[in-house]
This record gives C-alpha cells, structure tokens and sequence, in this order.
C-alpha cells in the first residue's frame, strides 16, 4: 500500500511514494529528469549499469513520489551483499535519489530516504550505501543530516576523485529512528 503523507504548508498539498517497476513513465521521465541534471554539474550522464530486474522483489525496489498526483521525486534500493560497509555484506544500495526542483526544500528528499531506509531493512538489509558526487553538495548534506558516514569507494566510480561513498548502519540503535520519520508523518496507511 503506497504511503500518502500530507505536506507541511497553506495548501496542505498529499505526498505519496509508491512502488513502481523501474520502466514505469513517471520513474523514466523522472531519470532522465535526474540524467540531464549529472550532465549539466559533471558534464555527462550517469552510466553505472542498472537493469530493471535490480529493482523487482526481492532484490530491490523503485518508487516514486507524487505531489497531489504529479511524480516529483524517485528513489530506489537493490540489495548488493558484494559490498561490505560497517562490517556486513547484508547491504541495500540506495540509487536514483532525486527530487524535481519544483518540489525542492518541502522535505520530499527526505521523507523519500526515509522510505528507502525503511523499506530496505523491512526486506533484510542492515546497513544502507550510496555514491554521489562532491558537485552535489546538498545530497552529501542530507545524507550525512541522516547519520550516514563516509566509507571507501566501491561500484562503478570507486576510484573517481568526484565520487563520494556513505553508509548507515540500519539495524543501530536508534537508527530506524529516521527511517520511521516517514511513519509518523503519514496519514495512516501502512508503507510498502
């Protein structure tokens, strides 16, 4: 059941994030969206191989956020038990962060994180990586305002001097803390 979330403000406008398969219009617009901005901070597209078979169950999942029905933002997991961080290979891989500037500054990134996290330790993952670029200074932000901490490299860009490697121990005390963020803030419906 996607979660619905209504969103601080005058017009009190409904966030949703719902799973969807990883060719779904709303995530392709979406990732283009979000390929179009890499090209314009780092001069190319991201070209890490994804499949859209990293996103199906039980591997990983794909959501999108809606604003009063309009998809504004993506986020996704795959499980990658390849990759240790924080001492366990019990690992979620979180991708496709991205939130329309539109919507920017209203707490839908983080409100999606906060379903990613909850979502991938539900399906066994313990610790959460990402990869972002230092030309992203307010991803780093958020990430690391979630308690995520730098780690060595690893994946397609492990050794590029632009790329920047976290982790979050989600099974920490406190942890599900901010994961849970997500669940007090919406209107009652359980998250998928």
């Amino acid at each position: 059941m996607p979660e619905h979330t209504p969103v601080d403000g005058p017009a009190r406008p409904v966030i949703r994030i719902e799973r969807v398969p990883y060719g779904h219009p709303d995530a392709l617009r979406l990732v283009a969206e979000v390929q179009a901005e890499y090209v314009a901070r780092y001069g190319g597209p991201d070209d890490t191989p994804l499949t859209p078979e990293m996103f199906e169950k039980p591997s990983g999942s794909f959501f999108v956020g809606y604003v009063d029905g309009v998809a504004a933002a993506t986020g996704a997991w795959r499980r990658r038990n390849d990759v240790r961080a924080l001492g366990s290979t019990d690992t979620a891989e979180i991708k496709r962060m991205y939130v329309a500037a539109i919507v920017r500054r209203t707490g839908l990134a983080r409100r999606m994180l906060a379903h990613l996290e909850a979502t991938a330790y539900a399906a066994g993952a313990r610790v959460a990586i990402l990869e972002t670029g230092v030309k992203q200074p307010e991803a780093i932000a958020l990430y690391e305002s979630f308690g995520y901490q730098r780690i060595d490299g690893f994946g397609h860009y492990r050794d590029s001097p632009l790329s920047r490697c976290f982790a979050k121990d989600l099974a920490a005390p406190g942890a599900q803390d901010q994961a849970n963020l997500s669940s007090r803030l919406r209107s009652g419906r359980a998250i998928q």
